[in-house]
């Protein structure tokens, strides 16, 4: 049973004929009856105040049925807006206010695939649609063509229109702040963020959150947004933007070469592309050469560490561009820390065998772990030099699972966590 339902009454126009309140009022009322107690919430959608325009075009309806309209109309929540991006987007969060997944939308037959292509755009896989005709009988709306088939460049008109209403949106909890190394020459355009001065308004995901799943109620639109905020305060090209994904292992994507289906580390000596890592508790690391201008960056994980992607990553750099080991820089961003990270005694015992320091007490059933100490020491084990390794300052090292005003972190806020990322490019 649907958790939520929406009639969507946008766009169509009021016939001049007196009953046509009452026609309403009936439909409404069978919407209700059916769903009265078993849906969370109730929304009609449309472009007008429909109690006042029923109201001022239709004296000629009894004064009575008038009444009795108005009323009923307070049982639903009315969205009112000349645009649907921006209707769909402000019903999208008091759905998510009230964390419903299971939504029916009750839509007029010529516009079922005008709502879909929107709603495509605006939810994720976390939600569930089901749709179903709305009944428009002669006499009691006039309604427009059927939609059969969205069209390409209607489908890029939907997006526009998206777009452009996100663009108006406020940047929630404070400004963009980007974290930098000064290991990293002004040859290159790096960073690492933080979760503040983006759009999304689900508290875990708040408010710069870049990433989008399945598994979240971000949807992508919302990311690339975000995104777009992140590129013009940094001074990058959000169209050659590319991150890993993700596997928790140690392949590594060399730009310009086949794209595996899977990777936790991305090269590349191309200039003005933007390449990241993600991080929420995992640690993002970002690697430059100012000798040969190439850069990389790497995902990792205590998995992804114990099974070498940082060292992947630097010997691919190695190979494909001719870099020396004495040249490269590698900064790791912010992750949790040992004093939130823990493991089973079996997993934390490859860290212990790494060195004892990355591991406190190790003799629990769960292990604290240090994976900023592990991924140093594999580095510097690997030939990097440990005057050109950073993991330590007043934000890089800060623990992400310690700051919730600052960083995301799976391990504090479970299922639903938002990410933060680090990224470099070569500037062109």
């Amino acid at each position: 049973m649907a958790e939520a339902v929406l009639i969507d009454l946008y766009g169509l126009e009021l016939n001049s004929q007196g009953n046509c309140t009452e026609t309403l009022l009936k439909t409404l009322k069978a919407v209700q009856y059916h769903y009265a107690g078993k849906a969370q919430f109730l929304c009609i959608i449309c472009c007008n105040n429909i109690s006042r325009e029923w109201d001022s075009e239709h004296d000629n309806c009894e004064l009575e049925t008038r009444n009795e309209f108005s009323a009923f109309l307070s049982d639903f929540e009315i969205v009112s807006n000349p645009s649907i991006a921006a209707s769909l987007y402000m019903i999208k969060q008091k759905i998510d206010e009230k964390n419903l997944s299971s939504i029916k939308v009750i839509v007029p037959v010529h516009r079922k695939k005008l709502m879909k292509a929107f709603i495509d755009q605006l939810f994720t896989e976390v939600y569930s649609f089901e749709f179903e005709d709305l009944q428009v009988k002669d006499g009691f709306l006039k309604q427009s063509t059927e939609i059969n088939v969205i069209t390409a460049p209607e489908v890029e008109k939907i997006q526009d229109e998206i777009e452009t209403y996100l663009r108006s949106l406020p940047e929630l909890n404070g400004k963009i702040t980007i974290i930098t190394s000064p290991l990293i020459p002004d040859i290159f355009i790096h960073g690492f963020t933080t979760r503040t001065g983006g759009i999304s308004y689900i508290p875990t995901l708040s408010s710069f959150n870049l990433f989008s799943s399945y598994k979240r109620r971000d949807p992508k639109t919302v990311v690339q947004e975000n995104l777009r905020r992140l590129a013009n305060a940094a001074g990058f090209n959000a169209k050659k933007f590319y991150r890993v994904k993700i596997d928790h292992a140690k392949e590594v994507w060399i730009m310009g070469k086949k794209e595996p289906e899977f990777y936790d580390a991305i090269t590349t000596n191309q200039r003005g592309v933007t390449i990241a890592a993600l991080g929420a508790d995992c640690i993002p690391i970002v690697f430059a050469d100012p000798v040969k201008k190439a850069c990389g960056v790497a995902h990792s994980g205590w998995k992804g560490t114990l099974l070498g992607v940082a060292m992947a990553t630097v010997k691919a750099m190695i190979s494909e561009y001719g870099c020396s080991l004495e040249d490269i820089i590698a900064v790791l961003g912010p992750s949790v820390g040992p004093c939130c990270f823990t493991l089973p005694r079996e997993s934390a015992s490859a860290f212990h065998d790494l060195h004892p320091t990355c591991v406190r007490l190790f003799d629990s059933p769960n292990p604290y772990v240090d994976i900023r100490k592990a991924t140093r020491i594999l580095l510097e084990q690997g030939g990097i030099l440990p005057h050109n390794i950073q993991d330590q300052n007043q934000d890089l090292n800060l623990c992400t699972s310690c700051c919730p005003e600052k960083f995301f972190s799976c391990v504090r806020d479970g299922f639903n966590f938002g990410t933060q990322i680090g990224f470099i490019s070569v500037r062109e």
